[in-house]
C-alpha cells in the first residue's frame, strides 16, 4: 500500500466523518423538533423523544452516506487541488484511470460499511426505536386502513385490528374460504400470541360457521393457526420495507408470491438494500471530475455547494424512483437502479468535458 494511497485514504475518510457528523446533527435536530408534537402522549416525555431520536441515528447514516462521501470526497480533492497536489500526481504520471481506480479501492470499504449498517445496525435500531416509541405513546401498531392489517395465508384471510409492540394480537377475525373461495367460517378472537414456532394461539375466539341451510355459532376458549407469519414477519407493521433486512424482506416477498399478493414495494426495496452501498461509489466517481479543476481562489466552497446539491438531487432521486416503479409496475431492478446509472453517466459526461478543457 502506498504512501500516496493511504494519503488520499486519511483525506476523504476524515472528510466524509466530518460532513457525517455534521449531516446526523442537522436531522437529529429536526427529528427532535418532529417528535415534540407527540411529547405528553401516554408517558411519552422529551427525554423519550431524545431517546428515539438517538435510536434512528443509525438508519440515518445509512441514508446520508452516499451524500456523505460526496461531500467528502469532493472537499478532499478540491483541497488537494488548490494546494496543486493533484497537479504534481499527474505530472508524476499517474492517470485519471490510476486516480479513479486508487478511489474506487477506498470506496470499496465505505461500500462494505454502508451494507453492514444498512442490513445489521439500522434495522434492529429502527424497530426498537418504533417499539420504544410505541410503549412510550401506549399506541398500537396498526395499518393505514382504519380496519387494520390484512394478510392472505392459503385459504384464510386474516384481519388484525391492533397490533401491539410485543408483537401480540388484538381483536382478529380468521375469514376461512373454501377451494371455490364459499365462505365456511369466521372466528372472531380476542388475542393473538405466537408459540414461537410455527403456530398463533388464538384466545376467547367466538366462531360462526356457515352451514347448507343455517349458521351456528360457538364459543372456543382458544384455537390454532398454523402460519408461516411469524411476529417478526409482521413486525413490518412497524417499520416500512426500507429498513427492514434482506432476509425479512426476503421471507415476507415469499409470504406475498405464495398468496398471490402484489411485491413490487418489497421486491424494489429488496433490490435498493442490494443496490444502495455501490452508490458510494457512484458519489465517489462523480467528485473526481472537480478534483482536476484548478483554483487557488476559493473555489472549494462552490464545489461543496454543487456537491451538497447533488447529493440532495440524488437522494430526492432515488425517493422518487422508487414511487414512479410502483406507480407504473416497472421491473424492480429498474426502479432500484435507475438513480444510480443516472449519475454515474452524469460522472462520465462531467468527467470528458473536465479532460477535454
Amino acid at each position: 500500500m502506498s504512501i500516496l494511497f493511504r494519503y488520499l485514504a486519511r483525506e476523504i475518510y476524515s472528510a466524509t466523518a466530518l460532513v457525517l457528523v455534521a449531516f446526523l446533527g442537522l436531522f437529529a435536530f429536526f427529528d427532535f423538533i418532529n417528535e415534540l408534537e407527540d411529547v405528553g402522549k401516554g408517558n411519552y416525555q422529551i427525554a423519550d423523544a431524545a431517546v428515539y431520536v438517538a435510536m434512528i441515528l443509525p438508519g440515518r447514516v445509512y441514508e446520508l452516506f452516499p451524500v456523505a462521501v460526496l461531500i467528502g470526497t469532493l472537499y478532499a480533492l478540491a483541497t488537494l487541488a488548490r494546494h496543486s497536489e493533484i497537479t504534481v500526481m499527474r505530472a508524476s504520471g499517474m492517470s485519471n484511470g490510476a486516480l479513479a481506480r486508487m478511489l474506487a479501492l477506498i470506496g470499496s470499504v465505505l461500500v462494505v460499511l454502508t451494507f453492514l449498517i444498512g442490513e445489521y445496525v439500522g434495522p434492529p435500531a429502527e424497530a426498537a426505536a418504533q417499539e420504544w416509541k410505541l410503549t412510550a405513546t401506549q399506541s398500537t401498531v396498526s395499518q393505514q386502513l382504519r380496519s387494520g392489517l390484512w394478510v392472505k395465508d392459503g385459504r384464510l384471510v386474516i384481519n388484525v385490528r391492533t397490533m401491539l409492540p410485543d408483537r401480540t394480537m388484538q381483536n382478529a377475525r380468521v375469514y376461512e374460504f373454501d377451494a371455490d373461495y364459499g365462505l365456511l367460517s369466521i372466528s372472531e378472537a380476542k388475542r393473538g400470541v405466537h408459540d414461537g414456532k410455527e403456530h398463533w394461539r388464538l384466545l376467547e375466539v367466538s366462531r360462526t360457521r356457515f352451514l347448507d341451510d343455517r349458521t351456528e355459532v360457538e364459543q372456543v376458549p382458544e384455537i390454532t393457526w398454523r402460519s408461516d407469519l411469524s411476529p417478526e414477519v409482521l413486525g413490518v407493521l412497524m417499520v416500512g420495507p426500507e429498513h427492514m433486512p434482506l432476509a425479512k424482506l426476503w421471507t415476507y416477498i415469499q409470504h406475498l408470491r405464495d398468496n398471490q399478493q402484489s411485491t413490487d414495494r418489497f421486491e424494489i426495496a429488496l433490490w435498493k438494500k442490494l443496490i444502495y452501498p455501490f452508490a458510494v461509489l457512484v458519489m465517489m466517481a462523480l467528485a473526481l471530475p472537480f478534483g482536476f479543476i484548478h483554483d487557488r481562489m476559493g473555489g472549494a466552497s462552490a464545489r461543496i455547494f454543487m456537491g451538497v446539491m447533488l447529493g440532495v438531487g440524488f437522494h430526492l432521486l432515488n425517493g422518487l424512483f422508487s414511487n414512479l416503479g410502483m406507480i407504473n409496475a416497472w421491473p424492480p431492478i429498474m426502479a432500484a437502479l435507475t438513480p444510480s446509472l443516472i449519475f454515474l453517466a452524469a460522472a462520465a459526461g462531467i468527467l470528458h468535458y473536465v479532460e477535454r478543457r
